[in-house]
């Protein structure tokens, strides 16, 4: 039976991906990023399948029957995400078959049915076929001899029935070949893109790979396998080593879920049902082409920009522009908001240490990174003009590990000191140090975020990143490297709160305190914007802190295991969830504290992982203007009326109730606010300019 204070964090991830499936079926945006968003619930998806099902699977087989914090045992659970996966896959199609393709058709990017080839085109496909495609195509016979091929997670393959007179039915699979496009264009006339998938092209030329017999029937299908590594960090010599081989695995976990085209051979279908051991449940039925995260190759078309977005380029900070970073930082701290506010700063800031000849020594944490890091480039750079750098790379950032593998050996050959994260835990907090000589003696600058540092996605996800020379920061940064890199104690922390070591327990004290408060007839309120909400002793805090009175509004983007709206428990709580252009990544925490509001910055959402098995970084924004704009951040959020759902105790998230609100949507007015503040902020610097001598020194001598 469902426990009545929690929801269930699987069906509260797939309500997630229902509100990003939504974005692809809501018509006001530009056709191309709704087709992006839909090839994200695809990818979404397949993540979800290759981790969180692939979980529950193995508890189910090791016989664990141990309800959740919802009540669920494991086979609840998968009956019941089944039933709402099958719901969404329907829905994702029906949005791609009788929306998305027709708007695309019409504004000229056509996908075509192979029959629909005009003659010309048809013989171009043909000569790319015998040219480029066959020569790579190896067709695997199924019988006594040869047993079913063991096929990659997530690859595309056809499963084939051939006749011949005489014999018994025979059965092949070819796998559609990854190294050759998804799409193939067939011809460019009059502005038209059109497009034939490579699938189509198979299977309308197989007949020459089965000479002498015919083909019966044929059929697209797509293996997703367990995909979460299984890792003796405690037995391992070399962890690098120990990863690489569980990366091979990967490709061969067990299977945890079938996706084949809805008309195959019911004969062909109990064939692959009973070679891969799933069950009905297990198999999705699919109104055409498999993986429509592929489709993102069409949504990322350069040529159609009237079919996007409307461009957006991030504006610098207004303290950064054409001044000297270390100057700036030295000075006063700075925030940047990502990505309204240019990631090329932090990027700079490492190219200047690295060439800085006044920079002794550089550290810092890498959890995801660009395939072609300047951040990496720069770190590289800085070894070989001989400061000491150390990189922690963390080998264990899921679905990163091959990419952060390559970066850790062109970091060692480099010459810098590389650590690969710690034994059974992952660093995923967000801190840059660099220590540099200066005529007062030596200095420490800080970065830190509540994201990554990735060049890439920091233009794609919401974060905050924050500078400072403050000693107090550069005590706890050094530290907590020591720790990271040597055997070093945790020590008494001027500023971090850091996990897995007492950050929860801070939390909640900073709970208590608004509970306190509440008590004692003074307004209360907390504010929270993450990732995702799962810690029980955390939300039961906020409920105890909701039945006090206590004014509580949550920002979560994604799972929230906590329950609003339920009388005498949680009535004073309101979360809403934003999902637009940008992924939703900041983690902000505002604590009222009696009208002197506290705030914070952290890489750490409200999940036992994050809490209890990752090393993850809570800090405080101390000056003021900084402690403003970030309450503006929330502020503008939570009034937003286009993008924001809000989740009721159902578990089911609703539109805001527009009427008598102000039409606002968040991330636009974000890109418009940063924008005119660099604007305005360069016209006042060309006044200064113009000012009279003697004002501009009276300037500088209190600016200090």
């Amino acid at each position: 039976m469902e426990n009545n204070i929690y929801f269930n964090r699987e069906l509260s991830w797939i309500e997630f991906n229902n509100r990003v499936l939504e974005e692809a079926m809501d018509k006001q945006n530009p056709v191309l990023e709704r087709l992006k968003f839909l090839a994200i619930t695809s990818s979404n998806l397949d993540e979800f399948f290759m981790i969180r099902v692939a979980g529950l699977k193995e508890q189910v087989e090791a016989g664990y029957e141990k309800r959740d914090i919802s009540g669920r045992t494991p086979m609840e659970q998968l009956k019941e995400i089944s039933m709402n996966i099958h719901t969404m896959i329907k829905k994702q199609y029906d949005c791609l078959n009788r929306s998305i393709l027709p708007i695309l058709k019409k504004e000229r990017i056509r996908i075509l049915n192979y029959d629909l080839l005009k003659k010309e085109q048809l013989k171009k496909v043909k000569k790319y076929y015998e040219t480029i495609v066959f020569p790579v195509i190896t067709p695997m016979a199924i019988d006594q001899s040869r047993p079913f091929p063991k096929l990659p997670n997530k690859s595309l393959n056809i499963a084939v029935s051939l006749f011949k007179e005489n014999e018994n039915e025979k059965i092949a699979i070819l796998q559609v070949p990854s190294i050759i496009p998804r799409f193939y264009e067939t011809e460019i006339s009059d502005g038209t893109k059109t497009y034939i998938l490579l699938e189509d092209i198979i299977m309308n030329n197989a007949e020459n790979l089965f000479p002498g017999y015919v083909i019966k029937h044929m059929s697209p299908f797509r293996i997703t396998r367990n995909a979460d590594l299984s890792i003796d960090e405690e037995g391992a010599e070399d962890l690098l080593q120990e990863i690489e081989k569980s990366l091979v695995q990967r490709k061969w976990g067990m299977p945890v879920r079938l996706e084949v085209f809805k008309k195959i051979d019911k004969k062909l279908l109990d064939i692959l049902k009973t070679m891969l051991n799933l069950s009905n449940s297990d198999i999705y039925m699919i109104n055409g082409p498999l993986d429509i995260s592929a489709f993102m190759n069409i949504a990322l078309l350069n040529d159609f920009g009237c079919l996007k977005y409307e461009n957006f380029k991030p504006s610098p900070h207004k303290d950064f522009f054409n001044k000297d970073i270390f100057k700036v930082i030295k000075n006063k701290d700075i925030l940047l908001f990502h990505p309204y506010q240019s990631f090329e700063h932090v990027v700079n800031f490492i190219e200047r240490a690295a060439e800085d000849e006044n920079v002794l020594a550089i550290k810092q944490t890498l959890y995801r990174v660009s395939g072609d890091s300047p951040i990496v480039e720069a770190l590289i750079k800085a070894a070989k003009n001989g400061k000491q750098v150390t990189v922690l790379v963390e080998l264990k950032a899921r679905f990163d590990e091959k990419n952060n593998i390559e970066w850790a050996k062109k970091l060692e050959k480099a010459g810098c000191y590389v650590v690969y994260g710690l034994v059974g835990l992952k660093v995923h907090s967000k801190i840059l140090l660099i220590v540099r000589k200066e005529y007062e003696g030596i200095k420490r600058y800080v970065h830190l975020s509540t994201g990554n540092y990735n060049d890439k996605t920091a233009k794609l996800y919401t974060d905050i990143g924050f500078f400072t020379s403050k000693e107090s920061f550069g005590w706890d940064a050094s530290a907590l490297f020591n720790v990271l890199t040597g055997y070093s104690q945790p020590p008494e922390w001027k500023k971090f709160m850091v996990a897995p070591i007492g950050l929860q327990e801070n939390i909640i004290k900073l709970i208590e305190n608004e509970i306190m408060y509440a008590e004692n007839g003074f307004k209360a309120s907390i504010i929270i914007k993450v990732n995702s909400l799962l810690e029980t002793p955390i939300i039961d805090a906020l409920y105890k802190a909701s039945q006090k009175n206590v004014k509580i509004k949550l920002i979560v983007r994604g799972i929230c295991a906590l329950k609003p709206g339920i009388k005498n428990l949680s009535d004073n709580i309101e979360v809403i969830s934003i999902v637009g252009r940008f992924l939703e990544h900041t983690r902000i925490y505002y604590f009222n504290n009696g009208n002197d509001f506290k705030i914070y910055l952290s890489s750490a959402d409200l999940m036992p992982r994050n809490l209890h098995r990752r090393v993850e970084i809570l800090f405080p924004i101390e000056e003021k203007e900084l402690k403003d704009e970030l309450y503006d951040i929330l502020k503008l959020t939570l009034e937003d009326t286009e993008k924001a759902r809000i989740l009721n105790s159902d578990g089911i998230y609703r539109r805001i109730d527009k009427r008598g609100k102000k039409r606002l949507e968040s991330q636009k007015e974000f890109i418009n606010k940063y924008k005119i503040n660099f604007k305005e902020s360069l016209n006042k610097d060309m006044k200064d300019m113009l000012k009279p001598k003697k004002d501009l020194e009276r300037d500088d001598k209190y600016n200090i």
